[in-house]
């Protein structure tokens, strides 16, 4: 299956146990998006995750990966459908979110209602059949993708890891013990959604790199993980999440000087995960053999 929303990289079986998300990084801002806005169009860009694909995509070898094209303003794919808020949405029901997520409380709902600090986005509210359309056309096939690509991925391989990959904006010093915070954070929803040896792995990566790291601070992982993972039934998920002064220029707009080494490092990560899952596999097909 193929959605105008979303791209598909790699094989159906996968060719590998990890399988790579990329919700944020979209670039396509429908007309209908461009005229409901009350503000300048800079503003929702700031709500991409800047280029992240373009790292994504070049680390890549034999990944199945799926790709957002559709922009995050139009609509968050790591919130659940219950998260609409109705400020700009007059389907949203309030009885579906009793107890509003802390997102959507901060106006950063299935459809954002503000970007950084700026005003409200939008000139109106979105009538529900809109926002219907949106999530029967964007939000459920990128969803469907995923799913599809990590139950055929544990079908292969007996395991089967989402490691949903985004972006950052510098986070600040403060409180941190030395004045160096982390470039780049790693998020399983406090162990919720994937093997502690998976996190293990990756920081191993990371620290040979001198980068200074945190887990689940202050990115701990939303609606994708929450949604696909299942550790019990071997599917476990994690957030990636790069700073951005890491790969793109002084701008936060193109491309800068570190992309090529923040490309080797998600390679050298999707390295390691591969090897820690199929590691983790053949352990498991041992004890099922001796078992029988």
């Amino acid at each position: 299956m193929q959605s105008p929303s979303f791209m598909r990289f790699g094989d159906l079986p996968p060719a590998s146990p990890v399988v790579m998300s990329v919700p944020h990084a979209g670039r396509d801002y429908p007309p209908a998006l461009r005229e409901a806005l009350r503000v300048p169009f800079d503003t929702v860009v700031a709500l991409e995750d800047r280029h992240i694909d373009i790292v994504a995509t070049r680390a890549r070898t034999v990944e199945t990966m799926i790709v957002q094209t559709r922009a995050r303003a139009w609509i968050d794919l790591n919130r659940s459908e219950a998260e609409r808020d109705p400020r700009v949405d007059e389907g949203a029901n309030p009885m579906a979110q009793p107890q509003p997520s802390a997102k959507l409380r901060s106006g950063l709902g299935l459809v954002p209602r503000r970007a950084a600090a700026a005003p409200d986005l939008w000139r109106r509210r979105f009538t529900d059949a809109d926002i219907s359309s949106r999530i029967a056309n964007d939000h459920r096939p990128y969803h469907d993708a995923v799913h599809d690509a990590l139950a055929a991925a544990q079908a292969k391989f007996g395991i089967a890891i989402l490691l949903d990959v985004h972006s950052m904006p510098p986070l600040s010093a403060a409180g941190v013990p030395g004045g160096s915070p982390p470039r780049i954070v790693l998020g399983d929803r406090f162990g919720r959604s994937a093997d502690p040896r998976f996190l293990a792995c990756l920081e191993t990566e990371i620290a040979d790199t001198g980068l200074p790291f945190a887990r689940n601070a202050p990115y701990a992982g939303g609606h994708i993980l929450e949604r696909h993972a299942r550790p019990t039934a071997g599917i476990h998920a994690i957030q990636l999440e790069f700073d951005r002064s890491l790969y793109l220029d002084r701008q936060f707009d193109g491309l800068g000087t570190g992309v090529d080494a923040t490309v080797r490092l998600l390679k050298a990560l999707l390295t390691a995960l591969t090897n820690e899952a199929l590691a983790m596999g053949a352990s498991a097909t041992t004890r099922a053999a001796a078992a029988e």
